[in-house]
């Protein structure tokens, strides 16, 4: 055979071999741009949120122990923001309140705790914990006399008691408040307006001045309003503590390594001692979130059903009941509806279901009792027209009998109700006008005829111009009547 005829795939085989290089080479490549393409985006987070290398530890250490004290000028500012945050409250004037806070000197001895624990420091530590009891006295105290002796308006719908009922969402306020405060305060170069942002939001002082409200009014007030700012200054310590601690602050250090250890374990004790309390309450927060968040899908799902109506409905978290009162007949059928409904919800499944229904408001009752509500209605329109008819025929033997007594007089006298209509009119005074013929006898002997008109004149119109007036009507009278004489009695 000759070497023409002979199959050769060395090419083929070369071509191939080329092309798994060629893909290899290419999948290195792309591995290796992905690898610079995660790097890339790792190192631009980092830049984006390490703020590590913008930390000034030693200015911001300054500062901090620079805002603890309370004394002199601070003093005064505190006293003058506590007063326009108790206007503002009681006015409920969101404007005042917040100008309040922007100028009230409150984190000082919070962010002192923080810092004090995170690094070591037990002076600072004493310091900011005086100072914090001094600065609540000062803020009691001042909102005591405010709303002790300035009187209060109807504050029962307005922002005071906003701020005595905590929940989850002040806790959240707090920490996140917190951490910004410390993060601005540790960078080079304050941050102002984070600082009074924070201010603003973490709302210390609010809470302070409705517990001093509380001691003037109300103890319940008092306690809800010390309860929020306890949470507000735990959660702005602890994440002062937090972010000192992820900055790696220094500790303080000690000659005796004895005391150091001792200082540091005290420290410890305190910051978990404190941590206890705010840790279950956040937890109680969280569980009672979500009972509400549940118990209102709850309630949504009933009232979302137009066969039924619900008039009332009652949760007592302490014996886990859940209490509706419907305004129509509930079977057994709908209750077990409820119960399985209740049933898909996990925080409040365990609660015990409670239904009233109102079995004279089925709708068999209702509408018998509209019926019945129609007929009479159609019985008291009978009875009125036919009371408006004896009416109208009262009426008319009324005018028929005072026809009957003026054609008794002579015809020389005039009609007794077209002279009272016209004495109105002349004298508008008037309140009661009456005349008839009297007869007299001065001698015994001699009887006479005389003219008596007897009126009553408005309270409002004095005697001396009453006197006035009578002589005036007593003349219009003898012209009208055709009499010489008239007598005036003045009732």
């Amino acid at each position: 055979m000759s070497e023409e005829n002979k199959f050769n795939f060395s090419e083929e085989e070369n071509e191939s071999i080329a092309k798994e290089t060629s893909v290899e080479e290419k999948k290195e490549a792309v591995k290796e741009d992905a690898k610079g393409l995660f790097s890339s985006i790792s190192i631009f987070i980092k830049e984006l949120l390490d703020f590590r290398d913008d930390t000034d530890r030693e200015a911001t250490v300054n500062a901090i122990k620079a805002d603890i004290p309370f004394k002199g000028a601070t003093a005064w500012i505190l006293v003058c923001s506590i007063m326009v945050a108790s206007v503002g409250l009681n006015a409920d004037s969101a404007a005042v309140v917040i100008g309040a806070m922007l100028i009230s000197p409150l984190m000082g001895p919070i962010l002192g705790l923080g810092m004090s624990i995170a690094i070591n420091d037990i002076d600072t530590l004493k310091s900011s914990l005086i100072n914090l009891a001094v600065m609540i006295i000062l803020s009691l105290l001042t909102a005591y006399l405010f709303f002790r002796f300035f009187p209060t308006a109807d504050i029962g719908n307005n922002e005071i008691f906003a701020r005595t009922k905590p929940d989850i969402r002040d806790v959240l306020i707090a920490f996140f408040g917190g951490l910004a405060l410390i993060i601005a305060r540790t960078k080079k170069g304050t941050i102002a307006s984070v600082i009074f942002g924070v201010a603003i939001a973490t709302a210390l002082m609010p809470p302070l001045c409705v517990a001093g409200y509380g001691l003037a009014n109300d103890w319940t007030s008092f306690i809800g309003a010390m309860y929020l700012f306890t949470i507000n200054t735990i959660f702005i310590a602890l994440a002062t503590f937090i972010v000192l601690k992820v900055l790696r602050f220094p500790m303080l250090k000690y000659a005796n390594s004895k005391k150091r250890k001792r200082i540091s374990q005290l420290a410890s004790l305190v910051a978990i001692l404190v941590m206890i309390w705010p840790t279950i309450k956040f937890i109680d927060f969280i569980d009672e979130t979500r009972i509400a968040s549940d118990y209102s899908e709850f309630k949504k799902e009933i009232e979302a059903n137009e066969k039924i109506w619900l008039q009332n409905e009652i949760k007592n978290d302490d014996d886990k009941t859940i209490k509706l009162y419907f305004n129509n007949l509930m079977d057994e059928v709908a209750i077990a509806n409820f119960e399985n409904d209740l049933s898909q919800y996990e925080k409040i499944k365990d609660y015990k279901l409670i239904v009233y229904g109102d079995d004279s408001r089925s709708a068999k009752n209702l509408s018998e009792q509209l019926r019945r509500a129609y007929s009479d209605l159609d019985q008291k329109d009978l009875i009125i027209s036919g009371l408006e008819e004896q009416l109208n025929e009262l009426q008319e033997t009324v005018s028929g009998l005072n026809r009957q007594l003026e054609a008794q007089n002579t015809s020389d006298e005039v009609s007794f109700s077209g002279l009272a209509k016209d004495a109105k009119i002349r004298f508008n005074d008037l309140e009661y006008f009456g005349y008839s013929k009297m007869l007299e006898s001065k001698d015994f002997i001699k009887v006479d005829t005389i003219t008596v008109a007897n009126i009553k004149w408005k309270a409002t119109l004095s005697d001396s111009l009453a006197t006035l007036k009578e002589k005036e009507l007593s003349n219009w009278l003898k012209e009208e009547i055709k009499v010489d004489t008239v007598v005036i009695k003045r009732n």
